[in-house]
C-alpha cells in the first residue's frame, strides 16, 4: 500500500520475515484508522478475472495466458522454456484505472520485470519494476495508472526455464461499459486431411488433431476442404475420421472446393460423412448462436446460388446478437498462391453492411491475418477482420504477393487457431503442432 503520495509503488512477497509483516500492517492499520479515505482506496475491485488474455509464448496449450486469469489458483500460465523477454497481457475493457496488481508465480520465476498499462496495446507506460525478484507473491500497492491494456513483461528469468504464474490479479475500477461475459474458446482450421496416416512421421493432421483436442474449446470450426483429394466417403473414413473424427459431433463444417471434386457426385461423401451436423437446416449453408455470438457457415462453392444469398440476407437480418462470424473456403483476400478471390466480395458486401466483425477462410495453405477493411480493400476501423488458417494438414504454400491490410503471414509451420471471444470482444492466436504460439493477434471489440 502507498503510504505517502509521493512514495513509489510497494511491493511485499509471501517470503519476508512474519516480524516485518506485522509492523507493516500494524503501520497500516494505524494509518487508515488516521486516514479513513485509504480504506476506500484499498477497497478497489479485481477487474482483471475472466478478461481475453493472450502471451508471447506458451509453453503447450495446457498453459494457456488465460489460466493466469481463471480465479483458478492450481492452473498457471507457462511461457516458452529458456529465452528471454516474456509477457502475458490482458484486455481490461474499453477503459480501467489500476491501483494494485497481484502475481503468484509458479517455480519458474522472473528474476527482472516490468508492469506496464497501454491505451493501445502499443505505447506501455511503466507501473512498477522488479530487479530483483525471488517469486512466491509480489503485491503492488499504491499504483496509479490508466489504460486498457496490462502486461508482465519478464526481461530475466530466475531459473532455467521460463517464466510461469499462477494468478495475475488486477485491482481497481473501470469506466463505461461494464466487464465482458460469456468467455469461450473455439478451435478453427481449414485445409485438413491429406491422404496420410499417423504412420508416417510427415503426416500433420494427427499432429493438428491431437492439438485442438489439448485445446479443448467449446466446439470445433473447419473451412473447408476437409478431407484429401477427392473427399470421397471411402478417404473420410480412412483418414479424417481417425484424427479430425474424434470430435466430429463437436465440429461445425464447411465444403471447400475438393468436396466438390467426389467422383460420386459434388459433396457426396462429405455429406454421407458429417449428415445433419454439415446439413443442421438441410442446407451446406447454416447459423447458430453461442453466448452473444452469431456464427454463419457458408458453402462459397455456390456463391453464385441466389438461394444462398437470400438465406444470408434473412439470416442477417433476423440475427439480434451483438457479434457476428461468419466462415467459408474461399478467401476475397490472400497473400497465398490462389490469392485474392472475387467470389466472395458480393458476401463481404451483405456480410459488411451488416455489420460482422470476423471472417475465417483456408483454401491458400498459409496462416495470415488482415487489418480490419470493407469489401474494396479499404482498411477501416468499421471493417472486417479476415483470417485464413489453411494449415490444418495439407502442404504448406508459399506467400507469394502480399496483399494490402495484410498484417501477418505464416508458411510452413502446421497448427490451428485459437479464438478466444467474450460477449464483446475478439482475439486469436496461432498455435503450432509444437504447442508455441506463433502468432497473437489483435483484440478487437465486437460492431
Amino acid at each position: 500500500m502507498r503510504l505517502f503520495a509521493s512514495a513509489p509503488p510497494r511491493r511485499t512477497t509471501t517470503d519476508r520475515p512474519h516480524l516485518v509483516l506485522a509492523a507493516v500492517l500494524l503501520l497500516v492499520g494505524g494509518l487508515l484508522l488516521a486516514l479513513p479515505d485509504r480504506a476506500g482506496a484499498a477497497a478497489d475491485t479485481l477487474i482483471s478475472q475472466g478478461r481475453p488474455a493472450t502471451s508471447s509464448s506458451v509453453e503447450d496449450s495446457t498453459f494457456g495466458p488465460e489460466k493466469a486469469f481463471d480465479g483458478n489458483a492450481t492452473t498457471r500460465w507457462a511461457s516458452a522454456e529458456g529465452s528471454d523477454p516474456q509477457w502475458i497481457r490482458v484486455d481490461l475493457g474499453p477503459s480501467a484505472t489500476v491501483s494494485r496488481v497481484k502475481l503468484v508465480w509458479e517455480a519458474a520465476y522472473a528474476k527482472a520485470y516490468r508492469v506496464e498499462i497501454s491505451a493501445d496495446g502499443t505505447t506501455w507506460t511503466r507501473l512498477a519494476t522488479e530487479t530483483a525478484g525471488n517469486g512466491a507473491t509480489d503485491d503492488w500497492t499504491g499504483l496509479t495508472g490508466t489504460g486498457r491494456y496490462l502486461r508482465v513483461y519478464g526481461s530475466a528469468r530466475g531459473t532455467s526455464y521460463g517464466y510461469s504464474l499462477y494468478t495475475v490479479e488486477v485491482y481497481g475500477t473501470t469506466a463505461g461499459t461494464p466487464p465482458p461475459t460469456g468467455a469461450f474458446t473455439v478451435v478453427a482450421a481449414g485445409d485438413i486431411a491429406a491422404q496420410c496416416t499417423a504412420s508416417s512421421s510427415s503426416c500433420a493432421h494427427p499432429k493438428t488433431a491431437a492439438l485442438a483436442q489439448r485445446i479443448a474449446p467449446a466446439f470445433y470450426l473447419t473451412m473447408g476442404d476437409n478431407q484429401y483429394d477427392d473427399a470421397r466417403l471411402s478417404d473420410f473414413r480412412n483418414y479424417y475420421d481417425k484424427t479430425w473424427g474424434a470430435f466430429k459431433a463437436q465440429t461445425r463444417p464447411v465444403p471447400g472446393n475438393h468436396e466438390s471434386y467426389d467422383p460420386a457426385g459434388a459433396f457426396s461423401g462429405y455429406k454421407s460423412y458429417f449428415g445433419a451436423i454439415a446439413y443442421p437446416q438441410g442446407k451446406p449453408y447454416y447459423s447458430y448462436d453461442r453466448g452473444n455470438w452469431h456464427f454463419v457457415a457458408l458453402d462459397s462453392n455456390t456463391f453464385d446460388d441466389t438461394a444462398q444469398i437470400q438465406w444470408l440476407k434473412d439470416d442477417l437480418a433476423r440475427n439480434t446478437k451483438g457479434c457476428v462470424a461468419a466462415y467459408f473456403h474461399h478467401p476475397l483476400y490472400s497473400s497465398g498462391g490462389h490469392g485474392n478471390d472475387p467470389v466472395s466480395k458480393p458476401v463481404w458486401q451483405i456480410l459488411y453492411g451488416a455489420g460482422a466483425d470476423l471472417v475465417l477462410n483456408g483454401h491458400d495453405h498459409h496462416y495470415e491475418r488482415f487489418a480490419p477493411q470493407d469489401p474494396n480493400g479499404r482498411a477501416t476501423a468499421d471493417g472486417i477482420v479476415e483470417i485464413v488458417g489453411g494449415m490444418g494438414g495439407a502442404e504448406p504454400y508459399d506467400i507469394e504477393t502480399v496483399q494490402p491490410n495484410s498484417q501477418k503471414r505464416i508458411s510452413g509451420p502446421y497448427g490451428v487457431l485459437k479464438l478466444d471471444l467474450t460477449d464483446t470482444t475478439y482475439t486469436w492466436q496461432y498455435v503450432g503442432t509444437d504447442d508455441q504460439v506463433k502468432d497473437t493477434g489483435p483484440t478487437y471489440t465486437c460492431h
